[in-house]
């Protein structure tokens, strides 16, 4: 496998990046505002929205199979949102270095020559702990136990579902359509 990025990786993973980065920023807005009235009784559940933020460090190794991909994507992404102006300040630069390097770690277990289902499940889970632990860390450190394990588990099942189940359809998706030609992630589609 060649690990060398070419400037299709670069584009790609940079409009991924920039195109998340605005995600996050709005998704920031639903989270602050209609996400605390719909889940101001009990806030763990909020978590069940959460894997939208996690999806860039999931997806961008699906479709560029090269080392750093996970990072890049979510760190650029984190960037754009902090300067769009996220709620969270630029705490945010360290979520999204924690959950590109969790992503990268999910890949790299298999040595990045594995981009499938196992691989982005494994990297979902990874990215979600991290992100959860930095959560519970800056955030929520005074709620009780039972409500902290709750979102521990809440954030690793959303972002399965849609960082890995979703990463894996909009790789497909987007394979099928012949976007992904260029890569190999694009080459292993079936012609119709």
């Amino acid at each position: 496998m060649n690990t060398r990025w070419r400037t299709v990786d670069i584009v790609v993973a940079s409009i991924l990046a920039v195109v998340f980065g605005v995600i996050f920023w709005a998704w920031g807005l639903l989270w602050n505002g209609p996400g605390e009235v719909l889940f101001g009784t009990f806030k763990p559940a909020a978590a069940l929205i959460y894997g939208v933020w996690l999806l860039p460090a999931v997806l961008a190794p699906l479709i560029i199979q090269k080392p750093g991909a996970a990072l890049y994507t979510e760190f650029i992404a984190a960037t754009v949102s902090a300067l769009l102006g996220t709620g969270w300040g630029i705490t945010v630069l360290w979520y999204g270095l924690a959950q590109g390097l969790a992503g990268e770690l999910g890949y790299a277990a298999s040595g990045y020559k594995k981009f499938g289902l196992p691989q982005a499940a494994f990297a979902s889970v990874l990215t979600g702990a991290a992100a959860a632990g930095l959560d519970l860390f800056y955030w929520y450190a005074d709620w009780q136990v039972s409500w902290q394990v709750t979102y521990f588990g809440l954030v690793i099942a959303s972002t399965i579902v849609i960082a890995g189940l979703g990463g894996l359809g909009l790789t497909r998706g987007l394979s099928s359509a012949g976007v992904l030609d260029r890569f190999p992630s694009g080459r292993s589609r079936e012609l119709v």
